[in-house]
């Protein structure tokens, strides 16, 4: 980039020269008018109405970039002229009907530029297109008569969020928006990632729930307002007069249209936009470009996904169980009950007899405060949180080798790796906006990508090299890849120099990973190894990617640090588009224990047995703390059936169906003496409690959450609880209280302080500092300064350097001969988890009603069965009965079965309770079956509108050239140059 000197309307100015004229103007009074551009989808030179002169040329301002003395001009008679020629063209294809229009909310690019250019009148009239609306997908419609032909919902389906579904079919006589290869969108390969309404710059696509809620005429009725619309045509002076009336009626909105900035409550992607609220109706998300993870992205959860707010089955009142049955009662009754039982269990039984389990889905301040409860009130360390269940293993591989547990940098060192290795992750599905970045980088930048799973999913048909090693055979490949690179020499020495510990031992305990006995363990072949090897070697900068598919297996710790080890020996750490990417599952797993809510460890991973640790918080809490480390969640199984846990006070998770070997855990549930559930609903695992307390989800509550990038952001309240049910944090303190503490919080900002003084990761965090979509990564110094890269200049150890870690293969479990089928399991797109939240969202469930399991074809010819067949699968632990989806995603004995189930055909029904030998997280990928089927044929369990049928066709954003190309196109510069000769 260089400064150069140009001359603008007769002023000399200094620009950039690798900025577009129309970016140097945007935001000022010289803005060029503009209606295609978006600064997140850059120039598509569609709409034509950027016009400028420069050096004596007119051309588009959107795609011209700045040169050594260009001479620009904005404001001559010729330029207004071909802006307005391009602006005849584009009300000639949507007609202005401002003040009915749910549009009218002060965003429409129409009215807006309109307004500016001071148009007043239209030489080509309106004219209708041959096409009805579409309103065959739940979520969004779209409607021809509107739409400009912009393509910057083109644009943001092919090459943001690369579902490549969109296209305009230029060379019809009226183009048009189509989906796929032109069938209705609900019939179509969309994913409802609401992509293409949020950049539609009017109301050609529009978010169904805004239809007819958003203005306060906009609910009428076609044969009321197509006369309404004639009408004003007809007497009209003038768009001004038209327009200053829209503008009032758009300003009147604001009085009941709220507008608050919110963080997703499913993955850990951390998503940040605007949800729209009039009362408790949710009219849209809007994201918004500057959100820090997402931009202007969202997935089919985060954009539609939002009933389960309203829902009816929401509780509202706490209950408490008496003879048996759950009935309403009033707060202080259920706390008083709460009192009772924890205070008799604690002097019978002692402190440990009680256990905590915190939410990966409640904010940093709740699970702060529910391990302070556990800890500070109770005088126990038996706290955790689901994190147990998915990413411990890879939290324990980075703390071995590099330090922190956490990311080793954002999502934008993702998009900008030269190579990605994305190991047992089905990332387009479980954290699907990130996945757009790798999508559109692979796409557009020539980023290389290869994927290591057993089941192919769309990452494995996109990659370059798609692996299918054996079951659990992970940390053996990536063992014989490091030990390839060394033999090669390819190793990068003066990083392991300088930089990493212990190199000596580990490359001696390497030597029985050759490639001949990772070909042997595997089943990969040598050609697929040394392809990765010399994909690593090749690449100047190298991201891995990991997630359930490595952690849930015996060995999950010991493969994560093996994934470590193999960025160590390549040097890919602590540069821009380098390390270690443990995505993390949920919306706050990764802020869950960066809080504290685990046995072993105090907010900011300071060790319970840490004298010097424990003395600072018991001068911040103001009690004594237990030096002894707690239980696991998954140990608290045990020992509720060993008679030592008697009581669980459990906040927002689903654990009778998400912890393995359910049918034993829920057995544990009914030895408890007490159980108190928190949850938005009456889940399942509710159900065996004694007292449930209701609680409030994300949009009825302040807070922060932390992404799988570290990154820490508010979140704030947008609608008022709902009936009786209160934030976590309100409750969490009133039963404190009740218990004898002394709390005082007013708000969370104030939990957050205490936190960050206790907590050098946190020091420099505070509220005033995440303002709106500001955000802070950590650690984060006094000072406020994150740190978005870590180990830029040092590990996190005390000389500074990184250490190989070496591990060995631990085989997965083995079952019976007769247990001769694989269950792989995961989660799907438009579902979360077992569904407690998606499937109050019609639209959603319509798509995907129900569970299935995916059979092979080769396994479904065996078996003689067809999709929509009916089979039961059984394991030493349990059995479901499930319909069978015949599918070529799976290969030859493997099974898939998705999460998003909460009855008989859930997956925990057949999953064991062995775990990772180093952090006790389940092995739920180490699971077989046999299958009987009961039927051999049925209705398929997947829909045929399911997106997964559809035909996508893929494209460079909206080829423009293509109307470029059309006889009745003529660019406005050329007709200005022919009129004026």
């Amino acid at each position: 980039m260089s400064i150069i000197r140009v001359t603008m309307n007769g002023t000399e100015r200094k620009v950039s020269d690798d900025s577009t004229i129309l970016d140097y103007t945007r935001g000022t009074n010289e803005e060029v008018p503009n209606v295609c551009y978006h600064p997140s989808l850059g120039a598509i030179e569609t709409c034509d109405t950027c016009m400028v002169k420069v050096n004596g040329e007119i051309v588009r301002a959107c795609s011209t970039e700045f040169k050594e003395d260009d001479v620009i001009e904005t404001l001559t008679p010729d330029v207004d002229q071909a802006q307005k020629i391009a602006m005849d063209r584009i009300l000639h294809n949507h007609e202005l009907y401002c003040t009915v229009c749910d549009y009218n909310n002060g965003g429409c690019e129409i009215h807006n530029t309109v307004e500016a250019m001071r148009v007043e009148h239209q030489s080509v009239p309106f004219e209708t297109k041959p096409y009805e609306k579409d309103y065959t997908n739940p979520h969004y419609r779209y409607d021809p008569d509107q739409c400009i032909l912009c393509g910057r919902c083109v644009e943001a389906c092919q090459d943001v969020q690369v579902t490549e579904t969109l296209s305009i079919d230029w060379e019809r006589e009226r183009p048009r928006v189509i989906w796929d290869n032109d069938v209705p969108i609900g019939e179509s390969s969309c994913v409802s990632c609401g992509h293409c309404s949020t950049v539609c710059p009017c109301n050609a696509l529009i978010e169904t729930n805004m239809e007819g809620e958003a203005g306060y005429m906009t609910g009428l009725k076609e044969d009321t307002l197509r006369p309404m619309i004639d009408i004003t045509k007809d007497v009209e002076t003038g768009y001004s007069s038209i327009l200053a009336l829209s503008n009032m009626e758009s300003k009147m909105r604001d009085d009941r249209i709220e507008k608050t900035k919110t963080v997703c409550t499913y993955c850990g992607v951390g998503c940040s936009f605007d949800v729209w609220t009039k009362d408790r109706e949710i009219l849209k998300i809007e994201p918004q470009a500057e959100a820090p993870a997402n931009g202007i992205s969202t997935c089919v959860k985060g954009k539609f996904g939002w009933d389960f707010v309203n829902s009816e089955e929401r509780l509202q009142n706490p209950l408490v169980r008496e003879n048996g049955q759950f009935v309403e009662t009033t707060w202080e009754h259920a706390l008083n009950v709460i009192q009772k039982n924890f205070t008799s269990i604690k002097e019978e039984s002692g402190n440990d007899a009680l256990a905590f389990i915190s939410s990966s889905k409640t904010s940093n301040e709740e699970s702060y405060l529910m391990q302070k409860l556990s800890r500070s009130v109770m005088g126990t360390n038996n706290i955790d949180n689901c994190s147990r269940y998915c990413q411990t293993p890879a939290t324990q591989g980075l703390f071995r080798t590099v330090g922190y547990g956490g990311d080793t940098g954002t999502i934008e060192d993702i998009k900008n790796a030269e190579l990605i290795i994305t190991v047992g992750t089905n990332t387009s599905e479980s954290h699907p906006v990130l996945a757009t970045r790798i999508k559109s980088s692979h796409k557009l930048r020539n980023q290389k990508l290869i994927v290591s799973d057993i089941r192919k999913h769309e990452m494995a048909e996109r990659s370059d090299m798609f692996i299918q090693p054996k079951p659990g055979t992970d940390l053996v490949w990536l063992n014989a890849v490091a030990k390839y690179i060394i033999d090669q020499g390819w190793q990068d020495e003066e990083f392991i120099n300088e930089r990493v510990d212990y190199y000596d031992d580990f490359v001696k305990e390497l030597e029985m990973y050759t490639i001949d006995y990772a070909v042997e363990q595997t089943g990969l072949s040598r050609e697929e190894l040394i392809g990765i090897a010399e994909s690593i070697h090749e690449a100047d900068t190298t991201c891995a990617l990991w997630a359930m598919g490595v952690t849930q297996h015996s060995g999950g710790a010991d493969t994560s640090t093996a994934i470590s080890n193999l960025l160590l020996v390549s040097g890919n750490y602590g540069r821009n588009g380098t390390g270690a990417y443990p995505l993390r599952g949920h919306n706050n797993v990764q802020g869950a224990t960066d809080f504290g809510s685990a046995p072993n460890l105090l907010p900011g991973y300071q060790s319970v047995e840490d004298e010097e640790v424990r003395h600072k918080f018991e001068q911040g809490w103001n009690t004594k703390l237990s030096s002894e480390v707690g239980m696991t969640n998954h140990e608290m199984v045990d020992a509720m059936h060993e008679g030592r846990l008697r009581s669980l006070y459990l906040k927002g998770e689903e654990m009778a169906l998400v912890d393995s070997n359910i049918n034993y855990v829920q057995q544990g549930f009914e030895k408890l003496d007490f159980f108190v559930v928190q949850d938005i609903f009456l889940s399942e695992t509710a159900k065996f409690a004694d007292v449930v307390l209701p609680a409030s989800p994300s949009l009825e509550k302040d807070g922060t959450f932390v992404n799988t990038e570290r990154r820490i952001q508010r979140l704030y309240k947008a609608l008022d609880p709902l009936g009786n049910s209160k934030p976590d944090w309100e409750i969490l303190q009133l039963v404190a209280n009740r218990m004898g503490a002394d709390w005082n919080y007013s708000h969370p900002s104030e939990i957050m302080a205490e936190a960050a003084s206790l907590c050098p990761f946190f020091e420099g965090v505070s509220y005033e500092r995440l303002e709106g979509y500001d955000s802070l990564v950590w650690p984060v110094t006094k000072e406020g300064q994150d740190e978005p890269l870590l180990y830029e200049s040092r590990f996190q150890f005390p000389n500074g350097k990184a250490r190989f870690y070496p591990v060995h293969w631990t085989e997965p479990q083995t079952f019976g001969e007769q247990y001769d089928l694989h269950v792989n399991n995961g989660r799907m797109l438009e579902h979360f988890h077992e569904g407690n939240m998606t499937y109050k969202t019609e639209g959603i469930t319509l798509k995907t009603p129900d569970n299935f399991v995916e059979i092979s074809p080769e396994l479904a010819e065996e078996r003689g069965l067809e999709s929509g067949a009916l089979v039961r699968l059984k394991s030493p632990y349990g059995a479901v009965r499930i319909q069978a989806l015949v599918t070529d995603r799976v290969k030859e004995k493997q099974l898939y079965i998705p999460m998003n189930n909460s009855g008989e055909s859930a997956i925990n029904r057949l999953t064991s309770s062995e775990a990772d030998k180093d952090t006790d997280t389940p092995a739920y990928k180490e699971a077989q079956v046999f299958m009987e089927v009961l039927s051999t044929d049925g209705e398929a369990p997947m829909p045929k509108n399911n997106f997964r049928y559809g035909n996508p066709q893929p494209q460079n954003g909206v080829e423009v050239e293509r109307k470029w190309k059309r006889n009745d196109y003529i660019f406005p510069g050329d007709m200005v140059r022919k009129e004026n000769r």
